[in-house]
């Protein structure tokens, strides 16, 4: 997997909320394909960013150390309009120059603007200065989409929207299975949720109907993998238009993101709770642990027992 170096740009007044919605993701994707993202955070004048809730964050590194990224999220909350500031505009400048993407989210997209970052480009922010923003930068074209991805400056509006702009990014970068898999972790608990019988049938608006069908009962089934056909005829489909259903939506065949669930609950297992890999491999649907182990070797690229070091 190529490295991933962000940087995150914090200004005080920040939402605790939005940066957990663009930062868990990635913490997760790190987690699935055992690390090859970085990130840093760092503050205007190098001193802890005050988010709108009181909590103090403090920088990882100061501005004079912060190299080139493939990914800079800014994200400002309350007081944008007082850190629009040439200094402020010129660290945003200086900053962009060196990230292949810049993210701004909640009311991120007045500093780039006010920087010059958006000028000729289509943007969003928070929905509450919407109004005020289309008066002040009437060379941004304004947009009311959850998110919009212009070129390299991409824009979203408050914490929702930050986490459907950062899954679309997951989805650009590593693939949409991994996207996809990275959502269910934010709408419900893998372990407690598959235990009570409820999986993506909660997803909506997460893939199509049918997918949901399938992929519900594929957690239902999860610790005794049912054949495709089977699966198909859950759906009402035919193996063949499964099978392009899933290589439509998720990139990857059915019985590879069977598999790829199934080893994604055994990595849940190994680290948050004391089974043996005997039992999870049970659990999981595999014959026994030599073939869960080799099987999970195959896909994470690290061995099963990793997890618990």
């Amino acid at each position: 997997m190529k490295p991933l170096n962000v940087t995150i740009l914090l200004f005080d007044g920040f939402s605790n909320m939005v940066l957990a919605c663009l930062l868990e993701p990635l913490r997760a994707v790190r987690d699935q394909v055992r690390g090859g993202i970085t990130w840093s955070v760092i503050t205007p004048g190098d001193r802890p960013a005050i988010s709108s809730s009181g909590l103090s964050i403090a920088p990882d590194r100061p501005l004079a150390g912060v190299g080139r990224a493939d990914l800079m999220i800014v994200i400002s909350g309350y007081g944008f309009r007082e850190h629009a500031t040439k200094a402020s505009s010129a660290l945003l400048v200086r900053l962009g120059r060196q990230a292949d993407l810049i993210l701004g989210a909640d009311t991120a997209a007045w500093l780039l603007a006010e920087a010059g970052l958006l000028a000729g480009r289509t943007a969003t922010l928070h929905w509450q200065v919407l109004s005020d923003f289309a008066e002040t930068f009437p060379d941004t074209q304004l947009s009311y989409a959850r998110f919009v991805k212009e070129g390299r400056v991409w824009t979203c509006g408050g914490a929702s929207t930050a986490l459907d702009l950062m899954l679309a990014f997951i989805g650009e970068r590593f693939g949409p299975a991994l996207a996809f898999d990275v959502s269910t972790m934010f709408v419900l608990d893998a372990e407690r949720q598959g235990s009570a019988g409820r999986g993506p049938n909660r997803l909506s608006g997460k893939g199509s109907a049918a997918l949901r069908r399938v992929l519900n009962h594929m957690i239902e089934t999860i610790e005794a993998p049912v054949p495709l056909e089977a699966l198909a005829a859950k759906a009402n489909l035919t193996p063949r238009t499964l099978n392009r259903l899933f290589l439509s939506e998720l990139g990857m065949p059915p019985g590879r993101y069977h598999q790829f669930l199934r080893l994604s609950r055994a990595r849940d297992l190994a680290v948050n709770t004391d089974l043996s890999q005997r039992e999870i491999a049970l659990r999981c649907g595999f014959s026994d642990a030599a073939a869960l182990g080799k099987a999970f070797t195959r896909h994470f690229g690290y061995s099963i027992g990793k997890n618990r070091t």
